[in-house]
């Protein structure tokens, strides 16, 4: 059995597609939920405790709640927003900068997310000494990579990456008010055009990447949806699924079917190649020496 988990919604939504999306999400098979803004701090459609009453609401729900930190600091104001965070003892924090670990450590449990690079059994035994009790592992880090890792000795939950945009990059530059020709301080907000981020496509018309704010994302929708074994045998028992704009409950239901209830991966994933998603699947990664973006069949 893999416990499902959703990941913090990467773009910026408008208030109420928020709070519509996570009513949804308390009625669905996902049993963790990783809230807050974790990708630029001028985001501010949900104020802090406008997150902590959703994380209260879905605590009441029968879900576990994580607050994401932010993966990119840059300001005071930024650092007094991480320390406000470090200091709530309600809900469990996930560190994904070197600033919320300092933080963090010595305040158990927390978790190491995937803005956090590790890529060895020694450097993830360093962190577990701080603390942490779970991490989730970058998302070029192969299914067989993480198995190594794990097999390092140390007791943790892993929790995959396992559908969406993948977070490659973060800049202090904002991608999207360049591309408006905007500065990044006067942006006008125009990441909220953009529910899924604005694709950039090759010569050949084909997805490439992704800009979201400051954020560049992969072009393609990375999905494990057929490697349920190469998850087991690497010690993964858990799946961050990536929020989309569009289906993600279907989504949720049919990694639910086929990691939970052994429904058939092909039919699955040909029913979400149907989906309304923002961009053609992917899971190169996943594979030792793939490119992030090829699709390969098993």
């Amino acid at each position: 059995m893999f416990d499902l988990s959703v990941g913090p919604v990467q773009y910026y939504w408008p208030r109420q597609t928020l709070t519509d999306f996570y009513a949804d999400v308390a009625d669905s098979p996902a049993r963790t939920v990783c809230l807050g803004e974790v990708v630029c701090s001028r985001r501010h459609e949900l104020k802090p405790e406008d997150w902590l009453d959703l994380a209260r609401d879905l605590k009441q729900a029968g879900k576990e709640v994580v607050i994401g930190t932010q993966a990119l600091l840059e300001t005071e104001a930024e650092l007094r927003s991480l320390r406000r965070w470090v200091e709530q003892a309600d809900f469990m924090l996930e560190a994904n900068d070197a600033a919320a670990v300092r933080m963090l450590a010595g305040h158990t449990p927390w978790v190491i997310g995937l803005h956090v690079n590790i890529y060895s059994a020694p450097a993830l035994a360093e962190y577990l000494s701080l603390g942490a009790t779970r991490w989730v592992p970058p998302v070029e880090l192969s299914l067989p990579a993480v198995g190594q890792v794990n097999a390092g000795g140390a007791s943790v939950q892993t929790e995959v990456f396992a559908f969406g945009r993948m977070p490659l990059a973060l800049s202090a530059r904002c991608f999207t008010a360049r591309h408006h020709h905007l500065q990044k301080d006067a942006c006008a907000f125009r990441c909220l055009e953009d529910p899924d981020g604005l694709t950039l496509r090759t010569r050949e018309g084909q997805p490439f990447l992704a800009l979201n704010g400051i954020q560049t994302q992969s072009g393609s929708v990375h999905c494990l949806l057929g490697h349920k074994q190469a998850l087991l045998d690497a010690g993964v028992g858990r799946l961050r699924l990536s929020p989309t704009s569009q289906d993600f409950g279907e989504v949720l239901r049919q990694f639910d079917a086929v990691m939970n209830h052994d429904a058939s991966a092909d039919e699955a994933i040909a029913s979400l190649q149907a989906l309304r998603l923002p961009g053609p699947l992917s899971n190169g990664f996943a594979q030792p020496r793939r490119a992030g973006m090829d699709w390969v069949t098993s």
